[in-house]
């Protein structure tokens, strides 16, 4: 099975707005809630591929509630530990804007909280995506993948700075960055597919087996585990 983590999920609020302008009332005239963050995204697409899959994570409040209905809506198995303190965040989306996000906080999250990673095995993988709460310690992945390590799981992470590098020396299955994450680790810019390989590979020489780098509309480019680069 394939296992996810998300630890600072998200319900997400996609508007549309005609004509906005700062300063002013604005009126949406489209609107949508998904439950978000990186692992529940995975869930989802895997799930929708008729591939099984259980996403793990953290809620609280009224806005932890509403994403695990969501996620039961969409239909894939969850079991998210419920805070007893704070609120999930609510990352609101403006679509017609490209890109442009308001992303909230998300709760306060112990890290000792892992308990229910024990039980998975060798035949699985565990996801581990998104962002985590300021409370979280930034080894908090490499602590994850460390109390693992002697169950032979695969693991996949899809984060960035710390988070990423920290995670190296247990030798994840596949890591993804995007081209611009990956400049940022290595003080460069990288722009074209071309660019990213060398860097890729340095990441592949600190540990990680495969590397897929996504490069937005120039789709992705991977180095698989024996040295070849697929785009």
């Amino acid at each position: 099975m394939v296992y996810t983590v998300t630890f600072n999920p998200s319900l997400d609020y996609i508007v549309s707005v005609n004509d906005f302008q700062m300063g002013m009332t604005n009126r949406t005239c489209a609107e949508q809630m998904l439950p978000g963050g990186k692992g529940i995204n995975v869930s989802t697409v895997l799930y929708n591929l008729g591939i099984e899959t259980k996403a793990l994570g953290f809620s609280a409040g009224f806005t932890g509630k509403e994403i695990e209905r969501r996620m039961a809506e969409i239909g894939f198995t969850h079991d998210f530990i419920s805070l007893p303190e704070g609120c999930s965040r609510i990352n609101v989306k403006l679509k017609d804007f490209d890109g442009t996000e308001i992303n909230g906080m998300g709760p306060d999250i112990s890290p000792e909280n892992v308990e229910s990673l024990d039980t998975l095995t060798s035949e699985d993988y565990l996801v581990l995506a998104g962002s985590i709460p300021g409370s979280m310690p930034k080894m908090i992945y490499r602590d994850i993948m460390a109390r693992l390590a002697s169950k032979g799981v695969q693991f996949v992470v899809d984060a960035t700075g710390e988070l990423l590098m920290n995670v190296l020396e247990y030798h994840p299955f596949l890591i993804k960055p995007n081209n611009h994450e990956l400049g940022e680790i290595f003080g460069v810019e990288l722009k074209t597919r071309d660019e990213v390989q060398p860097y890729a590979k340095k990441l592949q020489e600190m540990g990680a087996r495969n590397v897929l780098v996504s490069m937005a509309g120039q789709g992705a480019v991977l180095l698989d585990e024996n040295g070849g680069f697929h785009q």
